[in-house]
């Protein structure tokens, strides 16, 4: 009975998922590649701060949470708050990773190790106000904080120079989790449960630490190496937030409606269907 039911859902959703995958644009942050190539010491030049951040067309940012537009005011300083390194002093820009909404990921090589890494790459000109600043800042500060979880993609430091924020972080060579599954077809229901135990154990983890993650999804979840389909690492906090372990406030209700803003083709029906922040609670509870 197992097998029918599988084969039905399969026949069922394989089609639209398969559907999805075509029309899925890059991701922000994907290696896949065989063997990465070692990147030439000469540093490429980022792409224009207008074209840096062409992301997921599927559904606008809402209004609370867009960064960049027209008509970007004068410049707001600086971002990290802190003097820091040149990033060409200490790394070399390879060939891009992968395209997102708010930034662009490149290999890199520390020069000092020969250690290869992933630069994410953030345009000044796309953080209009304070408030992206601030998500900026905030991205940076919940990747240390969540720092020494082995499922969860480690960051190296983070770099200002006068147009752009860079992160540095892990490389995760085996690409993405959305990719390995539509290379597989499917799974084994064991194979399937050791994928969810992990993905539900970064969740559990993000949650005591007082963290929401609120874009996940195969995409953003990288394999370490290509060769073992456990070694998944979370990544993309760029719209994670803070939260008190119990709160259930206003505000809370609100970031949790808005988590499905760029990833509309993945989030739960329930969740379209809540009409006001009373519903929620009741759901939530």
């Amino acid at each position: 009975m197992g097998n029918a039911c599988g084969g039905a859902l399969r026949s069922k959703h394989l089609p639209s998922f398969k559907h999805a995958a075509s029309q899925r644009q890059d991701s922000e942050y994907s290696a896949a590649d065989d063997s990465p190539k070692k990147p030439s010491t000469r540093a490429p030049t980022p792409p224009a701060a207008t074209d840096a951040h062409a992301g997921h067309a599927s559904a606008p940012p809402a209004a609370g949470m867009r960064r960049g537009g027209a008509g970007a005011p004068p410049d707001l300083g600086s971002v990290l708050g802190h003097p820091t390194p040149n990033l060409r002093d200490l790394y070399a820009l390879g060939r891009k990773l992968g395209q997102g909404q708010f930034g662009t990921t490149y290999l890199c090589t520390e020069l000092a190790t020969g250690v290869d890494y992933a630069c994410k790459s953030i345009s000044k000109r796309k953080l209009i106000t304070r408030e992206d600043i601030d998500d900026v800042r905030r991205e940076i500060q919940i990747m240390h904080h969540l720092s020494g979880h082995r499922n969860v993609v480690a960051i190296k430091g983070a770099y200002e120079d006068q147009l752009y924020v860079h992160i540095v972080m892990e490389l995760c060579a085996g690409g993405e989790l959305f990719d390995r599954i539509i290379q597989r077809g499917h799974y084994s229901e064991r194979k399937a449960a050791e994928l969810t135990r992990i993905i539900v154990g970064v969740v559990e983890a993000c949650h005591s630490l007082g963290v929401m993650h609120r874009d996940l999804k195969p995409e953003n979840f990288l394999l370490a190496n290509k060769d073992n389909d456990l070694s998944l690492k979370a990544i993309d906090f760029g719209l994670s937030v803070f939260f008190k372990p119990g709160e259930l406030n206003r505000k809370l209700l609100y970031i949790m409606t808005c988590c499905f803003c760029h990833s509309i083709e993945i989030c739960a029906p329930d969740v379209l269907l809540i009409g006001n922040s009373e519903t929620l609670k009741l759901k939530l509870l």
